[in-house]
Parts: C-alpha cells; structure tokens; sequence
C-alpha cells in the first residue's frame, strides 16, 4: 500500500513540477499545442495505480519510473526550447540525471550495481545536486532575460516616444513652415501690390485709396444732391399751385406773387447746392488730375506773392464786404529753386484760401479792436534749404483735430463749406513730390501757421 501511496506521491509532484515548468517557460505561449499535452500527463501516472492495484503489483521502483517517465517527457519542451538559454541550462541539467537514473534503473538487479552500490548512490547525488544547480541557474538567467526584455521593452517604449514626437514634431514643423511659407508669399504678394500702389501714386493722381476715394466722394457729394432732389420736387408743387391759382376765375395776386417768391429762393438754393456739388467734382479733380512732373526755375517770392493776390481777390469777388491786411516778408536774397511751379501755387492757394477762411470766421464773431491779417515769409536756411510760413490770425486748429488735418476728406469746416482734399494733396505735394515738409502751428482761437520746407 505504501508503494501506491508513492505512486500518488509522485503523481502529484510530476503535476506540480509540469505547472511550474509551464510558468517557468511560458508554455501556453511559446508551445501551445504541447502545453495541452502536458496537461495530460497525471494520466500514465493514474493508471499505473490502478494496474498496479488491479493486479497486485507492488515494487519500490513504480514511482521512479514514473517520475523518469515524466522527466523524459519534460525534456522535450526543453529541448524544443534550446534556444532560449535557460531552457537550454535546465536540459543540460536534466539530461545527466535521466540518463544516470535510467541506466540505474535498468541495471537495478544486476551484480555491477551491487558492486558499485555505494559510487552509484554517490554519482546519482551528485547528478541530482547538479540538476538542482540548474535549475537556480535557469531561474538566474530567466531573471536577468526578463530584466533586459524590460529594459529592451522601456527602449522600445522610449524610441516609439520618440519617434512618435519627431513624427509630431516633424508634422509640426510641416504644419508651420507650410504657414511660413504662406505668409511669405502673402507678403510678397502684398509688397509687390503695395510697389503697384506706390508706383500710382505719383504725385497729382489721386492721393488716396479708391476705396476712400469713392467713400469720400458719396459723403462729400450726397447733401448737396439731396438738397437739389428736395427742391427740385417742392419747385416742382409749387408750379403745380401756380397754374391752378392762374387757371382760377378769382385769382390772387399776393398768393401768386408770395408762390413766385417761394419759387425764386428755391431755385437760388437749388444754383447754390448745385456750385457747391461742383466745387467738390472740381476739387477732386484737381485732387486726381495727372501732373507732368517737370520742374521749373522759380522765383518763389513772385510765386507766392501772385497766389496771394489770387486768393485775396477771388475771396473778395464772393463777399464785398471782406477785408483783410496782407504782410508779406520776402527774403531779397532767395534766388531761384527748381520745383514744379503749378503743384506748389496749388499748395500756396490752398494755404492762403484757408488763412483767408480762418480770418474772416474770426471776425464774424465780432471781436471788438479784431484786425484780420494774413502774413507770407518766405526765408533761405542756413543749411541751403527754403522755407516759406503762412501765418493768419484767425479761429485756430483745435488741438485734438491737428494730427488728422492732412488726411483725405478731412475738414475743419461746417458741412458744405470744405471738402477736405485740398491739405491732402498739399502735403503730398511737398513730402512726395517735392521731398519736403509742410508743418501746422495751431493756438485754437489765436491762429495758426503753416511752415512749407522745400529742399534747395
């Protein structure tokens, strides 16, 4: 009884060892098919208990060939594995003890044995400390090929990482140089686009964009139209009265001559907003019109002295009743300059029509001892250059509105009475045609002067 309770013994061992194997190598991934085959292995192990049982066999060697069995069978995996080094530590250790126990077992009842019983038992120790050694070993390896399957695993990792950030990085990169790349040729596009612009506006054409251009001339240009249109259709009704009051038996002559009135001062207001839309065409041609360029010897002194007059006596020609003294201080010593003579009398007419506006606001407010005066000088710079100031005494600048007096359709005037083109093309005039200044010195409500600076 006690030999089948070894058997059992043994059974149990064998199922213990092939589960621990199994772990050991990973069996179920590495050999499926045979992994499944060991699970089988308790079985030969069984029916040798119950053949035994059955027949009444009994021998201390039924659980070693048992377990020799299993060891053979364990061998296989191994060898199959042979590649895989502790694998292969644990077969060089099984090999010498199956094979020592199987010749042990084979030759168990024969005198070689018997007389070498004690070498036997001795080389049999040592072949199972060596199998034993192995497996330490074995487990060793495994440990140190899990730790650098870890480590190969967290480079793998680490290069997948990185891989993946260049590949962002890269798409990144892509992503901002396609951008760049976008840009840079926006830019391009809106350099060569503003070297067009540029190369149009020469001086005499129009001094701003089309786009403020027609915005300038919508605003500038509709009241006076609206004007025109609403008394044109109130002229209109009363002819309308008229002719029905004439074609009354009772006619009366005070309401015929009071619609005759009416009449009257709607067609003066209709002339008036009609001048006044003309004036704003006319300015603007004169803002668009093409200059040739071509400069000229002028006498500077003569020039503004005759724009002056100009000036004086075409304001005089619309209101009689305005006067004003005119101070000039010519410099004796300003010889000629080369400048295109038109474009800087257009400058010069437009800053002494200003002056003149400016003095004679002034004087409607009816400031006791108030005198208008409009002052030209005209001076040679040390340094070569010419400089010419018109100086008024009138209503002044409002300080907050100076910086945008330059700027197209701007105006200090009330609606109707300016079109704010005429200092926009002066500054141009100088600064761009002529590479100059022209300067504003303001004090609202004391005057103000402008300072031309023309390169000699």
């Amino acid at each position: 009884m006690k030999l089948n309770a070894d058997v059992l013994l043994s059974v149990l061992i064998a199922l213990f060892v092939v589960r621990g194997l199994r772990k050991f190598l990973d069996l179920p991934v590495r050999l499926p098919s045979l992994n499944r085959l060991l699970g089988w292995l308790w079985i030969p192990g069984l029916l040798l208990f119950i053949g035994s049982r059955a027949i009444g066999w009994e021998s201390d060697q039924l659980d070693e060939v048992y377990m020799l069995f299993v060891l053979a069978v364990l061998a296989v995996p191994l060898f199959l594995l042979r590649d895989y080094r502790p694998a292969r530590t644990l077969l060089i250790g099984l090999v010498p003890y199956v094979l020592f126990s199987a010749v042990e077992l084979l030759l168990a009842d024969t005198q070689l044995v018997k007389n070498y019983d004690e070498v036997s038992d001795t080389s049999k120790g040592f072949s199972f400390i060596w199998m034993f050694t192995s497996i330490f070993i074995a487990r060793s390896q495994k440990r140190h090929l899990e730790k650098e399957r870890l480590e190969r695993e967290e480079e793998e990792k680490a290069r997948l990482l990185m891989a993946t950030q260049k590949a962002e990085l890269e798409r990144l990169v892509a992503e901002r140089t396609a951008i760049l790349t976008q840009q840079a040729e926006e830019l391009r596009e809106a350099l060569t686009e503003l070297k067009t612009t540029q190369n149009q506006l020469i001086q005499a054409e129009k001094m701003a964009s089309l786009g403020e251009l027609t915005a300038g001339i919508a605003h500038e240009i509709q009241n006076p139209l609206n004007f025109v249109t609403n008394f044109s259709d109130v002229s209109a009704e009363l002819i309308t009265e008229l002719e029905e009051e004439q074609q009354n038996p009772n006619r009366d002559p005070e309401l015929e001559a009071e619609l005759l009135g009416d009449l009257k001062q709607n067609l003066l207001k209709i002339n008036h907003h009609g001048q006044r839309a003309a004036s704003i065409v006319r300015g603007m041609l004169e803002h668009s019109r093409a200059s040739t360029g071509e400069r000229q010897s002028t006498n500077l002194n003569t020039l503004a002295d005759e724009y002056l007059r100009l000036a004086y006596h075409g304001l005089r020609a619309k209101d009689k009743t305005f006067n004003a003294t005119l101070t000039t201080h010519f410099d004796p010593s300003l010889g000629p300059i080369e400048v295109v003579s038109q474009d800087v009398g257009r400058v010069l007419l437009n800053l002494f029509t200003n002056a003149f506006y400016a003095v004679q606001k002034r004087k409607e407010l009816g400031q006791p001892g108030y005198a208008p005066t409009v002052t030209v000088t005209t001076k040679q710079l040390p340094d070569g250059d010419v400089e010419v100031r018109v100086h008024d005494n009138g209503t002044g600048i409002p300080q907050a509105v100076v910086d945008k007096i330059f700027q197209p359709f701007f105006t200090t005037k009330p609606t109707g009475e300016g079109t704010g083109l005429g200092l926009s093309l002066s500054y141009d005039i100088i600064t761009k045609g002529h590479g100059g200044t022209l300067l504003v010195e303001t004090q609202e409500g004391q005057g103000t002067e402008f300072i031309i600076t023309l390169p000699a």
